[in-house]
C-alpha cells in the first residue's frame, strides 16, 4: 500500500518501564514522586500521553502496587500541565521456567501470575483515560521468561476495561497478536475503533526491520489509530517511520536510555528530540486535548 504519512502527531512518553534499568541510568525514576515529576516534564516537552508503570522505590524492581499507581496518577492529575494517562495493565502474566529438562515448578523468584481482576485492580481504582492490553503470548529476551496473556484472560481483562470505560491501548509485538485484536473487537469484547501500539524490535516478537513494521501496519484496520516504537538506538528513527507510515510516535526511558552515543537521556529531552523530528518533516504535535477526541478518551477524577 501506499504510505500515507500523519500530519497530525501526537506523542506518548513511556516513563520508566518495568525492564532491568534502574541501575543503567540514575535519570530512570524510581518513586512515585520521581516517576510523576518525570512524566510531567515530558508532557511540558510535548507529550500528550505518558504511559506509566511503578516500581519499588528502594530497589527500583517493578511492582503492581495500586497505592503506589495512585500516588503517581494524583500527582499528574494535581499538576498544572495537562496530559493523557496511560497505566501499564501488563504486570502479573509472568512466568520463569525452571532448567529445559526440569522446567517444573517455575521460578518463584521472578514468576508473577494474577488473576485478571487483580491486574485490573489499579485501572478501576484510577480511572486513567488509557491502560494496556497485551494481546498475546511471547517469549521474552530474557532467559527462560515467557510473557502470558491467554485468550481467556484477554477476554475478561478486556471486558473489565471496557466497562470501567478506559479505553485499551493494544501493545502487538507480534501480527497474530494484531489478529487477536481483531477477534475482540468481532467478539464485542473491545469496542471499535481501537487504539493500537506496535511493539518492534522487542526480543523474541516482530523485528524492527521495515518490511515486518509495514506488515504490522497493513494489518491493522483503517479507521484505528496507531502508534508504534521501536528499542535502543532505533528509537528516533522509527519516529519518523511511524510518522511516514500514516502513525503516531512513542520515545521514553521505558524503551531507551540514550540521547546520543554515550549520553544518558532524561524522559523530557527523548519527546524533544522526537518533536524536532516529527515538526522538521512537516507535520503538526498534537496536544492532549486533540488526543482525548479521537479515540474518543474520557478524562475523569479517580473514585474517591
Amino acid at each position: 500500500m501506499p504510505l500515507a504519512m500523519n500530519r497530525e502527531v501526537f506523542i506518548t512518553c513511556a516513563v520508566t518501564g518495568s525492564g532491568a534499568t534502574q541501575d543503567r541510568s540514575p535519570h530512570v525514576p524510581r518513586s512515585p514522586e520521581e516517576i510523576a515529576k518525570s512524566a510531567i516534564a515530558a508532557a511540558r516537552a510535548g507529550a500528550a500521553i505518558v504511559h506509566c508503570h511503578v516500581r519499588d522505590p528502594e530497589t527500583g524492581a517493578p511492582s503492581r502496587d495500586p497505592k503506589m499507581f495512585r500516588e503517581v496518577t494524583d500527582r499528574i492529575r494535581d499538576a498544572d500541565t495537562d496530559v493523557v494517562l496511560n497505566l501499564t495493565a501488563g504486570m502479573g502474566g509472568d512466568m520463569i521456567f525452571g532448567d529445559p529438562e526440569r522446567p517444573l515448578p517455575l521460578n518463584e523468584a521472578g514468576t508473577d501470575m494474577a488473576g485478571a481482576t487483580e491486574r485490573v485492580a489499579h485501572v478501576a481504582e484510577c480511572l486513567p483515560e488509557i491502560c494496556t492490553l497485551d494481546c498475546g503470548t511471547m517469549n521474552f529476551a530474557e532467559a527462560d521468561y515467557v510473557m502470558t496473556n491467554t485468550p481467556g484472560m484477554l477476554q475478561a481483562m478486556g471486558a473489565m476495561m471496557t466497562e470501567l470505560g478506559v479505553k485499551p491501548e493494544i501493545e502487538a509485538f507480534d501480527t497474530g497478536h494484531l489478529w487477536y485484536a481483531k477477534q475482540l473487537v468481532k467478539d464485542g469484547i473491545l469496542e471499535s475503533p481501537a487504539l493500537v501500539q506496535l511493539c518492534m524490535g522487542v526480543p523474541w516478537g516482530a523485528p524492527d526491520d521495515l518490511n515486518t513494521f509495514m506488515a504490522m501496519v497493513n494489518n491493522i484496520p483503517d479507521d484505528w489509530t496507531f502508534s508504534a516504537f521501536s528499542l535502543g538506538r532505533n528509537q528516533m528513527a522509527y519516529v519518523a517511520a511511524a510518522v511516514l507510515a500514516g502513525g503516531n510516535v512513542r520515545v521514553g526511558l521505558e524503551d531507551n536510555l540514550m540521547l546520543d552515543r554515550g549520553v544518558l537521556a532524561e524522559n523530557w529531552q527523548l519527546v524533544e528530540r522526537a518533536r524536532e523530528i516529527i515538526e522538521r518533516m512537516g507535520a503538526r504535535v498534537i496536544g492532549p486535548d486533540e488526543v482525548r477526541q479521537r479515540p474518543g478518551l474520557v478524562k475523569r477524577a479517580p473514585r474517591g
